[in-house]
Formats: C-alpha cells, structure tokens, sequence
C-alpha cells in the first residue's frame, strides 16, 4: 500500500502543519479543500488514509458511511476539538477508524498509523 494521506481540513495553517507532520513520518499527504476534490482525489489515487476535520467539513453521518464504503481501502480518521459529537456517533462508531484529538499529536498520529501498517502486514 502506498503511503498517501489525504488531509481535509477547512483550517488552512492547521492542515499545513498537519501535512508537514505527515511528511515528516515519510507520508505523503495532500490538503483538500472540500469532500467533493477529496472523492474525486479518492477515485484516481490509492491512499492509505483520509483525516477528516468532523466539526468544520461539512460531513455527516451519511457522508461518512458512503466514504467508507465507495472507497474500503482507505482508513478514514476523525479529528475534532470535541470529545463528543452526537450528530456522528454513527460514523464515529462504525466507519472512522481512530478520532484524533485536534490539534493532533503526533505521537498519537504516529502509532495509529503504525497499527495500520502493521494490519496489513498481517
């Protein structure tokens, strides 16, 4: 699998400093502006995983679960400021991977990324 992460993130300096952290892990990652460039990047290109702000992207439930199953080799994570958020628990419990805290830690980022890689030796 390629290590290609697309990153979709409203916030501009955010999601710089998220694509540089990638980078840094030997990623290579691509800011999107919207869900819609995301799936059209998604249909072209093989990517490992897609991080998803949930608080400021425009993405519910159905948007989520339609990801998850339009592209089943991508790993969707989750970031937000929120510790709970209702309105996704579906997506949160059943198509998202991991929720990352926002600003993500790169530690964090790290091992769940390891743990992926690791899934798919097996």
């Amino acid at each position: 699998m390629e290590k290609k992460i697309v990153v979709l993130d409203t916030d501009e300096q955010h999601c710089g400093a998220l694509c540089a952290m990638l980078e840094e892990m030997q990623y290579s990652a691509t800011p999107m502006p919207s869900v819609d460039s995301m799936e059209k990047y998604l249909l072209g290109s093989t990517c490992l995983a897609a991080i998803v702000d949930i608080e400021h992207a425009s993405v519910d439930n159905r948007t989520i679960r339609n990801l998850a199953i339009n592209y089943p080799g991508v790993y969707f994570f989750g970031m937000s400021t929120q510790h709970y958020n209702p309105t996704l628990r579906e997506a949160i419990c059943y198509h998202i991977y991991v929720c990352l805290n926002k600003p993500v830690d790169s530690d964090e980022l790290y091992y769940w990324l390891r743990s992926i890689n690791e899934n798919d030796a097996d």
